[in-house]
């Protein structure tokens, strides 16, 4: 699209659809060669749209073969087909459409719509790939309810699926088979989903707090049967606690699940038939990390949870998407810490949303969790839609309290069943259940950009009073110059020697909550002001308590403060922030004074702090293992700027093996202590463990010695489950020592040749080496694209090499050279025509060209105008790359 300009969408221009669909028949007949679709809609005009408006259906990618009005076959004459519609100017206001389309899915590789992934037909039709289905109105505004019949080869596809339950089964005379599915429930097309292929399923059932059985079933191909247990435990108690959180049951007779290893995504919500991603899905402890199986139960959940805030009441258009998505991330976040540690959880989800979304929001591609406007939808499943949104949410938790929240919940729920709606349906909903007005806080969904907070306090022993003093900005975004204040929760509280203080605001009533000791206080303009009485000594203030809300925060801490807050407060995250704002002060130090080439090191002080963390028995383990790691590189680079790649890395690296060097004794004894030896199992408390062991062996690694690295050798080689395998193989493939040279590669050799045949574990495989910060980096990227395991149309596959070493090798990507600049410009521009999704996505690390010194500045820039300068660009490329040069 060089030459022609990809067209705004703008949310000021939505208009309701001039026909609704009030039932929807599809027979697919899949073929090797193609595979054609025969549809028949039910349509009347929309009492609220334009009443002489032409029917416009949309469509790409198809070849029409037949269409028809109330059966009545049509001319040429009478339909017109082009700019990917199908129109026809003279229709009643009832009527049925008929069409037949023959579409190709084994030569579709954008992975959207009917496509082939390996031998099994599946979908993905969200946000828009239904269109390369069939001619339809595909919107999500547009509700019907489906009836689909497949008709397959019963030797090629013995498994036929859809949407809904199952109605009918045939055997026919030329040898296919047949399988229709009915979904009584209304939902719009990017919810539809098919699946046809040899596939196992495992099953179970869960019984709904009303009596009722629901089929359970996760399909597989058959070597992965072994996998699918931890999936289905997922899933019951994903059913379980959304019944006992939020009163809501399912709905169908069966819920289904199929695994799918060429998939853009996690994992999509289809109505009763959810696609995901294999990594989203298969878990055994023989191929998969605890991570993996965290991940497992959190998309599991998410996906489940969609039944309702998603499925059942869904969105509007696609401005509204963070309605569904931001909703559903903090459900699923609330599910996970339910099921794990709470405080862990909650460090983590910091942790993604002050690296990514931060630096999204500090970018060109910074928008509000409700968009004003895009180009290509697909651009829009961000951080921010996903993971601020649902901080959002969060906030109105915290701000409604738990049983209002609940109140104005199930009020949504049931006010808009079998609705398309938007976030304003939501807050009203909120409102009205509450009793709280929401107006300001309505800014949150309107305004882009990350918050800041600067607070300051100053305590008066004369009159025993503290007084904060707060300040909030929001800096300008790409069309968003000024802001206005936010509805911020500040949660607090004051600690003193004896712990915390109680707390009584000036000008407030006593606070209702049974914990006294803490306050959240509701900061609404530029400046104010928030003095707490009766306070008998200086408190030290702990502020942003569970990480209240998505903002930056400055305070004027003293060092000794931040550790006095490191060592006693009670608030996990609180604690480990304390911890990371002293480790960026501390990092802050060592790279100006390596910019200004002078020696330095870390503060003693900072050493004693880490040594207490590994001898603290009251501590969860895996806290502690969160809280010795010092912040990533890509945090520092959001905090140092312009951005100096090197400097940040070796300081970072100098920092650790400092660390390492002066608490040697300490973490070996810390890893030795923590050997699991029973059976695996993902738990809480053997993940914990596994991961302070495994921490300690990562620092440890750092001191280049024979004997780190022959311990380092003796648990890959004795490992018996994926986490503790993988810990060590990452180990040595990432150390620069010369005595792990043979190690390392003897690991990659055994590692690649016990697990070759699981793509999962070799894309381990191959991540490992794309991200390791050693010379010749780029080399080794090439020579595992060449490597047979390497697939160039399989995003798994791209997203472990091309955005491992983009997103997570920032030394060897951001090289002086701009050689890793070139390589992603190559990537994209292969990609930009086969699989634009995940082309735009790997554009993430060249976007952010402005925050780094002015040669990579220009290596950057030259590589996005190179692509700029392509012919034909997707609009998915086309967006990202002509807003990041704006």
């Amino acid at each position: 699209m060089k030459d022609a300009q990809p067209k705004t969408i703008y949310l000021k221009d939505y208009r309701p659809p001039d026909f609704l669909i009030d039932t929807t028949e599809l027979r697919f007949e899949l073929a090797e060669d193609h595979a054609l679709v025969h549809s028949k809609l039910k349509l009347r005009r929309n009492a609220r749209a334009d009443p002489q408006a032409a029917l416009k259906l949309d469509g790409q990618e198809l070849e029409l073969l037949a269409v028809a009005l109330d059966d009545r076959p049509l001319l040429p004459q009478q339909y017109l087909l082009a700019d990917k519609l199908l129109t026809i100017n003279s229709v009643p206001d009832e009527f049925y459409f008929s069409c037949t389309t023959r579409i190709k899915p084994q030569d579709n590789t954008s992975l959207e719509g009917l496509y082939k992934s390996q031998s099994m037909f599946c979908t993905q039709c969200e946000a828009q790939g239904f269109r390369k289905i069939t001619y339809y109105l595909d919107r999500p505004d547009v509700m019907s309810v489906f009836t689909t019949r497949i008709v397959a080869d019963t030797k090629k596809y013995p498994v036929l699926l859809s949407n809904g339950n199952e109605i009918k089964r045939e055997q026919l005379a030329d040898g296919r088979g047949s399988v229709t599915w009915h979904d009584p429930f209304k939902k719009p097309a990017y919810l539809f989903a098919l699946v046809a292929g040899k596939l196992e399923f495992l099953q179970d059932k869960f019984t709904t707090r009303s009596g009722r059985d629901i089929t359970l079933r996760i399909f597989v191909e058959p070597k992965d049967l072994d996998k699918c247990a931890h999936a289905m435990v997922s899933l019951k108690n994903s059913m379980r606690w959304d019944e006992q959180v939020y009163g809501r049951e399912y709905d169908l007779d069966i819920f289904m699940i199929v695994a799918v290893d060429d998939f853009n995504m996690g994992a999509m919500e289809n109505k009763g038939l959810n696609i995901f991603n294999t990594s989203c899905v298969l878990a055994h402890p023989d191929t998969t990390t605890d991570l993996g199986f965290q991940r497992v139960e959190a998309v599991v959940a998410h996906e489940y949870f969609h039944n309702w805030s998603g499925n059942r009441v869904t969105c509007r258009d696609w401005f509204q998407l963070s309605l569904k998505e931001g909703f559903t991330v903090y459900r699923d976040a609330e599910f996970s810490a339910d099921m794990g540690s709470r405080t862990v959880k909650r460090v983590e989800d910091v942790a993604l949303l002050r690296t990514a979304q931060f630096a999204e929001d500090a970018g060109p591609m910074a928008h509000p969790i409700r968009p004003d406007n895009y180009m290509e939808i697909s651009n829009f499943y961000t951080v921010t839609v996903y993971e601020k949104g649902a901080e959002v949410i969060r906030m109105l938790h915290t701000l409604l309290g738990p049983d209002r929240f609940r109140a104005g919940s199930d009020l949504y729920f049931e006010r808009h069943d079998g609705e398309a709606v938007t976030t304003d349906d939501f807050i009203r909903a909120l409102e009205e259940a509450s009793g709280v007005d929401l107006s300001q806080f309505r800014r949150w969904y309107t305004q882009a950009g990350t918050p800041e907070l600067r607070v300051s306090g100053n305590y008066d022993e004369a009159s025993r009073r503290y007084t904060l003093e707060v300040q909030q900005s929001c800096p300008a975004t790409p069309g968003q110059a000024d802001k206005k204040p936010l509805h911020i929760p500040l949660a607090i509280s004051l600690l003193g020697k004896g712990g915390s203080l109680c707390l009584q605001l000036e000008g407030k009533a006593a606070p209702e909550t049974a914990d006294k000791t803490v306050c959240v206080l509701n900061v609404t303009e530029a400046r104010q002001r928030f003095t707490f009485t009766d306070i008998l000594e200086p408190p030290v203030p702990s502020l942003l308590r569970g990480f209240s809300a998505p903002v930056k925060l400055q305070c004027n801490y003293t060092d000794a403060e931040l550790l006095f807050l490191l060592r006693n407060d009670s608030d996990g995250f609180a604690r480990w922030d304390a911890g990371q704002m002293l480790a960026v002060r501390q990092l802050q130090c060592l790279v100006a004074d390596f910019q200004a080439q002078c020696e330095s090191q870390l503060g003693s002080n900072f050493i004693d702090a880490y040594r207490e963390l590994l001898q603290y028995t009251d501590l969860d383990k895996a806290m502690v293992a969160l809280m010795l790691e010092l912040p990533s590189e890509a945090y520092l680079g959001e905090m140092i700027q312009p951005v100096d790649v090197l400097t940040i890395h070796c300081c970072r690296t100098a920092a650790r093996r400092q660390i390492a060097r002066g608490l040697e004794p300490e973490l070996l004894h810390v890893y030795e202590q923590n050997r699991v030896t029973a059976a695996y199992a993902a738990n809480a408390a053997q993940i914990a463990q596994r991961s302070l062991r495994n921490r300690c062996l990562s620092y440890l690694m750092l001191l280049a010695s024979e004997q780190h690295v022959r311990r380092c050798e003796s648990q890959f080689n004795g490992a018996s489950n994926m986490t503790d395998a993988y810990a060590a193989l990452r180990a040595l493939v990432h150390s620069d020592a010369e005595v792990a040279v043979e190690a390392r590669q003897a690991a990659l050799d055994a590692f690649y040749q016990r697990w070759q045949h699981e793509p999962l574990v070799v894309n381990q495989w191959l991540q490992v080496q794309a991200s390791a910060p050693l010379p010749n980096a780029l080399e080794t990227v090439h020579e595992l694209q060449r490597h047979p395991a390497y697939d160039a149309s399989n995003p798994n596959k791209i997203r472990a090499v091309v955005g491992a070493f983009c997103a997570q090798n920032p030394i060897n990507f951001h090289k002086g050279d701009g050689s890793g600049y070139e390589f992603l410009a190559d990537q994209v521009i292969a990609l930009n025509t086969k699989n634009p999704q995940i082309a735009a996505r790997l554009l993430g690390p060249l976007s952010k060209w402005r925050k780094y010194l002015p040669a990579a500045q220009a290596g950057m820039r030259s590589a996005l105008e190179r692509i700029q300068a392509q012919k034909n660009l997707s609009k998915d490329v086309y967006e990202v790359v002509s807003k990041s040069l704006q």
